[in-house]
């Protein structure tokens, strides 16, 4: 009995920790758990070390940790953004360069991004951005940036895989510019269900994710 409960304790600790990496563009800074609620997880300051990402026809990839999730990047082209504010135009709005979108499956994932087609002042060649992806598994929205050089032409060196080991349950894209919320519950749900009236079928982005290149999904 006890060990039963001890078992039960754990699976709990580990499913409300769980949370996703930034593989690619490299992130600010090391992981850091206990600091993925905060600002490009708490690293406040811009590295030295961009990375050189293309403007158009580049992707982006992650590992993530929860079964349902949803995520969305925003971008920065203030030399050295140290809040959220620094993600958003004059109005107030985020500077969006995916649009938040809900998926399932754990493990790696790996999409396009087309930097440039989002049409923000400031995306050009050669310009210093920052990325901010905001991942959200039902646990509170997470954060981890990644600071970039932009250039046109650019080709992502082959030795940077970009691989998918999540069976992907099909995409919702959210019509509205806000962070959706998934809750603790609809984690453990069906992956094809959507919540709210707000949302669209994403069939746009669902046809431009990258091929799956294996299966490694595991549902809580």
């Amino acid at each position: 009995m006890r060990l039963a409960a001890l078992t039960l304790v754990s699976g709990l600790v580990a499913a409300a920790s769980a949370h996703f990496h930034l593989q690619f563009p490299g992130p600010r800074g090391p992981f850091n758990m206990e600091n993925e609620l905060t600002f490009c997880d708490n690293y406040g300051q811009v590295t030295t070390n961009r990375t050189t990402f293309p403007l158009s026809g580049g992707f982006y990839s992650l590992t993530s940790e929860h079964p349902l999730w949803v995520l969305g990047v925003i971008i920065s082209t203030v030399p050295d953004p140290d809040n959220f504010s620094d993600f958003k135009t004059s109005s107030g709005q985020e500077q969006l360069v995916v649009q938040y979108f809900e998926t399932s499956g754990e493990g790696a994932f790996c999409a396009p991004i087309d930097i440039a087609a989002a049409g923000i002042s400031g995306v050009k060649d050669g310009a210093n951005a920052t990325l901010q992806f905001i991942f959200d598994g039902g646990d509170g929205q997470l954060y981890q940036c990644a600071d970039i050089t932009l250039q046109a032409n650019y080709t992502i060196p082959s030795d940077i895989s970009c691989t998918n080991a999540t069976k992907n349950g099909g995409v919702t894209v959210f019509s509205t510019g806000t962070v959706p919320t998934i809750t603790a519950s609809s984690t453990s749900s069906s992956s094809t269900q959507t919540s709210g009236a707000s949302m669209r079928a994403g069939a746009g982005l669902a046809s431009v994710l990258l091929a799956v290149g294996g299966v490694a999904f595991a549902m809580f």
